[in-house]
């Protein structure tokens, strides 16, 4: 239908109404003036049902998609020529080979203590020691529970050592010299060669760095913001090439820092947030692609909605909306949600019809 139509109101961040905020946010302006007093113009519409239904207040972010954590794999051993080391990319679980030096294997045990010392039974007791053990358990090496996972290096462990050496073949000692393990929290992915193949490993070298294999969105959030969201939080991920993935905020940084220019201009204070996401089945495996993060802060839930078009300047101030059989409707706007771009309204009922310009 065509109808000589009031000035419609423009769209950016509803004043008077709840603003769409955050870092790179959209939204609308609905402005109680007309534009203009040109006059009425002809504007093609059509009408849509006054519908119930949930509106949520988003902020949007730059993140980066890859890979949670930073690990640094140093060469604690002697020096030596580095005849072997896992490519870029790779990923190794406990008792995987790291590298090689003089042709012997490093390898990768889980635990949360830095290997310090040698591990043998002249040892004093330590919780290195119960680590080395869990990894033995785990690994199959102590098949008849002989061994007992404690801070104790006992007969029961060396024997569990020395199969272990055999399942690797090299020399069973029942003893792990320190430079022959590297201990880390789990399964590594490995994110670059520091030192590759041919060149000369020395003791606290930096060999490979790694990452978990646990994909995040990691973003920066103004500290103003910082109270706005909380680990639990529902976001939806926007990856590469358009798929979308829904995930969770994991954990958002305490301490904010402020970056400076080139020039030594401070930028706006900022802090870390790690989002946890389900990929979608056939997502590119993408490492530093940069995302865009949608981040529910307000929600509400069986309200009135019609489409933003659908509102108009009321004369004098506020908002109205013409109705289907000709007249108008006094309305207050609430919570506007711009990915579906719909507003919540109060003062009509479920099912009036409302006009909206044509697309």
């Amino acid at each position: 239908m065509r109808r000589r139509r009031a000035t419609r109101v423009a769209a950016a961040t509803v004043t008077g109404v709840v603003v769409v905020a955050g870092a790179l946010a959209t939204g609308y302006t609905l402005t109680a003036q007309p534009e203009a007093a040109a006059g009425a113009t002809e504007v093609p519409t059509r009408t849509v049902a006054v519908t119930r239904g949930t509106v949520s207040q988003r902020f949007r972010l730059a993140g980066t998609y890859g890979f949670d954590g930073s690990y640094s794999v140093l060469h604690r051993g002697d020096a030596g020529i580095l005849t072997g080391v896992t490519a870029a990319g790779s990923t190794v679980s406990r008792g995987g080979v790291l590298y090689r030096v003089g042709g012997r294997a490093v390898r990768l045990l889980y635990g949360d203590i830095p290997a310090y010392r040698d591990l043998n039974s002249s040892v004093t007791d330590g919780a290195d020691v119960r680590q080395l053990e869990r990894n033995l358990r785990a690994l199959g090496m102590d098949p008849d529970h002989e061994m007992t996972v404690d801070t104790d290096f006992t007969a029961a462990t060396a024997a569990a050592v020395r199969r272990l050496q055999k399942s690797w073949g090299v020399t069973r000692t029942g003893a792990l010299p320190l430079g022959s393990m590297v201990f880390l929290p789990g399964e590594i992915r490995v994110s670059e060669v520091k030192a590759p193949a041919g060149t000369t490993a020395g003791p606290e070298q930096a060999v490979l760095a790694g990452t978990t294999t646990k994909r995040v969105v990691t973003a920066n959030l103004t500290a103003e913001r910082q109270n706005q969201i909380k680990a639990g939080d529902k976001v939806t991920v926007t990856l590469p090439g358009s798929r979308q993935a829904e995930g969770e905020v994991l954990r958002v940084g305490r301490v904010a820092t402020a970056p400076a220019d080139g020039d030594g201009t401070s930028q706006p204070a900022t802090v870390d947030v790690v989002l946890g996401i389900q990929v979608p089945a056939g997502a590119p495996d993408f490492d530093q692609a940069p995302v865009q993060i949608n981040l529910a802060t307000a929600v509400r839930r069986d309200v009135l909605t019609v489409p933003v078009s659908a509102l108009l300047a009321r004369p004098g101030s506020g908002y109205r909306v013409r109705l289907a059989s000709g007249g108008y409707a006094d309305v207050e706007p609430g919570l506007y949600d711009d990915a579906t771009g719909l507003v919540e309204v109060t003062g009509l009922s479920e099912g009036d019809r409302v006009e909206v310009p044509e697309q």
